[in-house]
């Protein structure tokens, strides 16, 4: 959290590992110098009220003016043309020339007035702009979260951090921790499976618990160093037993098949590339078949083909087992 403004920092209401509500006032600079733009903008106001009112009457005056003066000329004028002669024509010059100067100030009082009003306005813009820098003098939270690091204390001269080049010192560090953000490295093979929103389990072992997250977001760029994507989970920490920094493992559902047909991985043999298990059949001897696998986990394979779900398929130490022999199964089930 940087200051908008400089100032010294006059009070400082938080200290690491305080938890803050948005808005809280973390801290508090004293800025003399905007007590004083602010009473010179109130100043200038009331001036430029004062100024205003005086231009309302000069206005006033000069449409009062102008009324006589066009009044005097309507009624020589009506004379001069029922009994014509009778006005000077020089008289009737002079009235015309006053009736248009009585105008010409009444434009000019509305002009004076229009800018008395304009200065005011642009005072009253003054002052909110100083009381707007002023409120900055108020560090406020902006979002809810708890203090990390606390870089400043009572007294110390804060510079205003508005530049990205400012080496200004920041008052407090606020982490918002209610979301957390996990970055896992996703190996290649798997990164054709992330889909964003996906579910995920984060599991902290410091902690004893399990707590859910979702695939946020992902950089679409295999690092070539380490094969690798970096994919970010997003983790909700409304009670904020989780705390940045810890360490986690997290459970990456990259395929799921509804009613799938499962074989424990230590059933399995491998050879010449391809898969086979031991089945006991009806008649009690072992039958090896290969199969085709699908999706793996580290304890379960998926079986496409090979076996069918209500046969039993031997687990276990196989080494001393020969297709053909007769057995007398334990049940233990297939998935």
């Amino acid at each position: 959290m940087h200051a908008k403004v400089a100032g010294y920092l006059k009070r400082i209401n938080v200290d690491v590992g305080d938890r803050v509500q948005a808005g809280q006032i973390l801290a508090t600079l004293e800025v003399p110098e905007m007590k004083d733009d602010l009473a010179h903008a109130a100043a200038t106001i009331k001036r430029g009220a004062s100024d205003v009112l005086f231009a309302q009457r000069e206005l006033q005056n000069a449409q009062t003016n102008a009324s006589l003066a066009d009044l005097s000329y309507n009624r020589l004028a009506n004379v001069n043309k029922n009994d014509p002669g009778l006005i000077a024509q020089q008289e009737l010059d002079e009235a015309l020339a006053r009736k248009q100067s009585t105008e010409q100030k009444v434009a000019a009082a509305r002009a004076a007035l229009a800018s008395a009003e304009q200065q005011v306005e642009i005072s009253k813009t003054t002052e909110q702009h100083a009381r707007t820098m002023s409120d900055y003098t108020q560090i406020t939270a902006p979002f809810s979260g708890v203090i990390t690091k606390r870089f400043a204390d009572t007294g110390a001269m804060i510079q205003a951090g508005t530049a990205s080049q400012s080496q200004a010192m920041p008052l407090v560090r606020l982490a918002q921790i209610d979301r957390l953000r996990l970055i896992i490295p996703v190996p290649e093979s798997v990164v054709p499976n992330i889909r964003l929103g996906a579910a995920v389990m984060v599991r902290v072992a410091s902690l004893g618990k399990a707590f859910p997250g979702t695939v946020a977001r992902y950089s679409k760029d295999v690092l070539l160093s380490t094969k690798t994507m970096e994919t970010e989970i997003d983790v909700p920490n409304p009670g904020w037993a989780l705390t940045p920094g810890m360490n986690a493992d997290v459970v990456l559902t990259l395929e799921k098949h509804a009613n799938a047909l499962t074989v424990p991985v230590q059933s399995l043999t491998l050879r010449d590339g391809a898969r086979f298990v031991m089945v006991v059949n009806p008649q009690g001897a072992i039958e090896e078949r290969p199969i085709k696998v699908g999706i793996e986990t580290p304890a379960q394979v998926e079986v496409l083909s090979g076996v069918a779900r209500d046969e039993l398929v031997i687990v276990g130490n196989r080494s001393q087992l020969r297709a053909g022999q007769k057995v007398e199964p334990k049940l233990g089930g297939i998935g």
